[in-house]
C-alpha cells in the first residue's frame, strides 16, 4: 500500500501481494499492540486479532490506513489511503490504461465504474481488490 514497501508489486500474484500486505499489518498490530490499535481505530478487538494472525483481505483499505497510521514512525491514516489511492492513480496513467482496459485484464472481476469508484475512493475497496488492481497496474508498467 505504501511506495517503497511493495516495489515489485507487478512480479508477484495478487495473493502473494496481498499476504505481503497482511504482513506488514500484522507487523504493525504486533509492535502497536492489539488495545492500542483497538483505541485508535474504528476496528473491534476481533478483527484486530485476525490482522494479527495474518486474516486481513476483506477489510477495507481505509481500516488498512487506520491500522497502519497507528504506528508512530506512519503518517495519519488519511495520508496512507490518499498514497495508496494515488500509487493506483499514477501506475494507470504510466501503465496507459483505462478503467474499461483495466477491468479487462482482471478478467472482469470488477466494473469499469465499480474500479473507477473504487480507486477514487467514492466506494469502498478491500484489501484483496487493491492488491488485485494494484498488482495488475504494476504489472503493465514494463
Amino acid at each position: 500500500m505504501l511506495r517503497a514497501e511493495f516495489p515489485d508489486a507487478g512480479d508477484q500474484s495478487p495473493e502473494a501481494l496481498l499476504a505481503a500486505y497482511e504482513g506488514v499489518l500484522a507487523e504493525t498490530v504486533e509492535t502497536v499492540g492489539v488495545e492500542q490499535v483497538v483505541e485508535s481505530t474504528d476496528l473491534d478487538a476481533a478483527t484486530v486479532e485476525a490482522i494479527l494472525a495474518g486474516d486481513a483481505g476483506d477489510l477495507s483499505l481505509s481500516d488498512a490506513a487506520a491500522v497502519l497510521s497507528t504506528a508512530p514512525d506512519r503518517p495519519d491514516a488519511d495520508a496512507i489511503q490518499a498514497e495508496a489511492q494515488d500509487i493506483l492513480l499514477m501506475g494507470m496513467t504510466t501503465a496507459v490504461l483505462d478503467v474499461e482496459s483495466l477491468g479487462s485484464g482482471i478478467d472482469d472481476e470488477m466494473e469499469p465504474k465499480e474500479i473507477q469508484q473504487k480507486i477514487e475512493g467514492r466506494y469502498p475497496m478491500t484489501l484483496s481488490e487493491y492488491a488485485r488492481l494494484h498488482q495488475y497496474i504494476e504489472s503493465r508498467q514494463r
